[in-house]
């Protein structure tokens, strides 16, 4: 019986209990990308359209993401509760059939021992010490199947979830483009591209001579809305995403650019972080379309990669606005295929025309 007890408690500290269950995560990211879908469908007929489905989609994202992340966590957590029942199955049959045996055995029977009423006595104390530490370990283990139903559950949720959503944020990204197209209450620096910014597009050779043409630009940007400078540290990333390569990291030809490069999922929403006017978008050289804002005088937010992009130069755009969406096609990621191939959204930042590093500016990537 000591050896029975000392096998009860190693089986009962080698399953520890999770006061926050990655399942419980995965049902919560589920609930709130559902509400996300909802707010979308709200989002067509809000007054201020473009503001209200550019939250929205954004919700999505975020929601979409952290039900990933959390049917990852669920599916890591599976695999160790059913790695811990094979480790210890022999252990697992000893403790349900000591248990199965003692519900057996009737009462007045564990009194007939062999060597009389004093060992009995001992038996009895044993199994009663026994007993509540096999209760507890048999309901946690009841718990870990329950939690188990639960993620089988949460993947056959999850899947309509997807489903739904990429229907709603399809959907919602077609009513954004019409909406920005039918825009008509934006400021305006200027009504068509400048011939000299016409003549740096045309003899473009790599992005960061373009970039050093469009800082020479004379910009006409008025006085700042705000102070551009002290948002370092502060600033939204420009896409929901994770940093792929920061500025001055050589890529995997060995070339080092002065801005970071930022892994999305596809047809992601990209916004400016902060207010803006818009001195260049349109297709350069082999960066897909490229979106170029001036936050405050002397500031340029380079924004590489984008499949589509939103506005015209000289337009004035408020903080969070969207600029463009990213390529890639979400249908496979939205039916839960495993391999996800990200888009890549380059960002570079330049004070008087000279790249500075972006990371510090945005709270997401910035060191501590």
């Amino acid at each position: 019986m000591p050896a029975l007890r000392a096998l009860a408690a190693a089986v009962f500290l080698a399953h520890p209990a999770w006061a926050d269950t990655a399942t419980e995560t995965a049902e919560r990211a589920a609930a709130d990308l559902r509400e996300a879908i909802a707010t979308l469908d709200q989002a067509e007929g809000a007054r201020n359209r473009i503001a209200a489905l550019t939250q929205t989609i954004r919700a999505y994202e975020l929601g979409l993401t952290a039900l990933r992340e959390g049917l990852r966590s669920s599916a890591i957590r599976e695999d160790e509760i059913r790695a811990s029942f094979e480790a210890q199955r022999d252990t697992i049959g000893q403790l349900l059939a000591a248990m199965a045996a003692m519900e057996a055995a009737p009462g007045p029977l564990v009194l007939l021992h062999p060597d009389g009423p004093e060992a009995a006595a001992r038996t009895g104390m044993i199994l009663t010490s026994v007993q509540p530490a096999l209760e507890a370990e048999a309901a946690k283990l009841r718990a870990d199947l329950q939690e188990i139903a639960r993620m089988r559950a949460l993947q056959v949720s999850a899947h309509s979830a997807l489903q739904e959503g990429l229907s709603a944020a399809q959907a919602a990204r077609t009513a954004l483009s019409q909406a920005v197209q039918d825009r008509t209450d934006l400021p305006q620096r200027f009504l068509e591209d400048p011939e000299e910014l016409q003549a740096l597009v045309a003899n473009a050779e790599t992005l960061e001579g373009f970039a050093r043409g469009v800082a020479r630009l004379q910009s006409d940007i008025g006085p700042p809305m705000e102070d551009f400078a002290s948002a370092e540290g502060t600033l939204p990333l420009p896409v929901v995403g994770t940093l792929l390569r920061r500025a001055g990291e050589a890529d995997a030809a060995g070339i080092v650019r002065p801005g970071m490069l930022i892994a999305t999922r596809p047809a992601a929403l990209v916004t400016t972080p902060w207010p803006a006017t818009i001195r260049y978008r349109g297709p350069l050289l082999d960066y897909g379309n490229v979106m170029i804002v001036e936050p405050a005088a002397g500031y340029l937010l380079v924004l590489a990669g984008l499949a589509t992009v939103y506005g015209e130069t000289g337009d004035v755009l408020d903080a969070g606005a969207p600029v463009g969406l990213m390529g890639g096609d979400e249908t496979a990621l939205a039916q839960g295929a495993g391999a996800e191939r990200p888009e890549t959204l380059y960002i570079e930042l330049r004070r008087d025309a000279e790249p500075i590093d972006p990371a510090p500016w945005f709270e997401q990537t910035r060191e501590e």
